[in-house]
């Protein structure tokens, strides 16, 4: 037999603490005309008899939902795990619940899911955008419209421009991977480019070409080759490389799935890494340390980025100034980049 559910009511604690329910209630809103003791005994008592706050009522009074949106491209994508971890964590701390979605890097899916999540009224909204060319995009109007709070995970661009935004340093990161390789004797170094659309993959390639500049070594575009994403696309990329006959001594990859393709590729072409070519990777997810060469990549600094969006969200809310910010990655050293190979 199931046992009975009681809805306990204000006026039934207030009736066992001998207070009112003007009391009791200003100490469920935290009013700060009410003593501590008194906060202290009638939340334990309120607790002791298993009251739970009408959260309907609540966000019809104050007009808020405590809700959250949270938009990435999959739930699958490693490098959001820790992000996501820091967000509902703090979120959580601070009364609200997160609505996870991904649209699959896909700008209809997108749209639809933004117009969504504003339709139920989330307070605000976490985004890391499909990166595209048009400067405009209908639904990050909508939220610049409506008013709001939202904090881009990643880069700003055109369309989601006056967002405030939470990216990795990413220019100087790739500067330094770079001028890692170049340190290891390596001249002919080839690049795998992220999404063309994708301001992170331009500032990645940027770096690239300010360290050789730095290093006075030359640009060669024939070590410039297209990738994107995943572990197909640095596999698509390798297979390209090898088939056009370009041998260069190391592999600067977008990100570490991208250099993880390239470098199964490479492996299964009888290629030893690092003593044939070295392969580096760019944000240190779980399986870069684990990978069979493990991966020289830069670690982004995932936890922390996912803590600063919720203090910026929070600053928002709040009606304070939440200027975007960037923070700095750190170069790891593995075992996948070694001296240049003698030809």
């Amino acid at each position: 037999m199931q046992p009975k559910v009681v809805n306990v009511r204000l006026k039934d604690i207030a009736a066992q603490a001998g207070v009112s329910v003007m009391t009791v209630s200003k100490v469920l809103r935290d009013a700060p005309d009410i003593s501590a003791a008194t906060k202290v005994r009638i939340r334990a008592l309120a607790t002791k008899m298993g009251y739970m706050p009408d959260t309907l009522a609540q966000c019809l009074r104050t007009r808020t939902t405590k809700l959250l949106g949270l938009v990435i491209s999959t739930v699958t994508n490693p490098i959001f795990a820790r992000i996501v971890l820091a967000l509902e964590e703090r979120a959580f701390e601070a009364g609200y619940e997160l609505i996870i979605t991904q649209h699959l890097l896909n700008v209809e899916r997108e749209e639809l899911i933004i117009r969504r999540l504003l339709s139920r009224r989330v307070d605000g909204l976490f985004i890391s955008p499909v990166y595209r060319l048009s400067p405009r995009a209908p639904a990050y109007e909508e939220i610049r419209a409506r008013g709001t709070p939202a904090v881009i995970l990643g880069h700003p661009a055109s369309f989601c421009a006056g967002l405030p935004s939470i990216e990795t340093e990413d220019l100087r990161a790739s500067v330094a991977m770079t001028q890692h390789l170049l340190e290891l004797g390596h001249k002919r170094i080839a690049v795998f480019t992220g999404p063309a659309a994708s301001p992170a993959a331009q500032e990645r390639l940027e770096g690239y070409k300010r360290g050789l500049r730095d290093a006075n070594v030359d640009l060669d575009d024939k070590l410039i080759f297209t990738a994107g994403n995943s572990i197909e696309d640095g596999e698509r990329a390798a297979l390209q490389m090898l088939n056009e006959g370009v041998h260069p001594t190391a592999i600067q990859a977008f990100n570490d799935l991208c250099a993880i393709g390239a470098a199964n590729v490479l492996l299964q072409q009888g290629l030893k890494i690092p003593n044939d070519i070295s392969v580096v990777g760019f944000g240190n997810i779980l399986l870069s340390e684990h990978f069979r060469v493990p991966l020289t990549t830069v670690r982004q600094p995932k936890f922390r980025l996912g803590v600063a969006a919720m203090d910026m969200m929070q600053k928002l809310l709040n009606k304070e100034p939440a200027p975007s910010r960037r923070l700095e990655a750190e170069l790891i050293i593995r075992g996948s980049s070694g001296p240049a190979a003698v030809k």
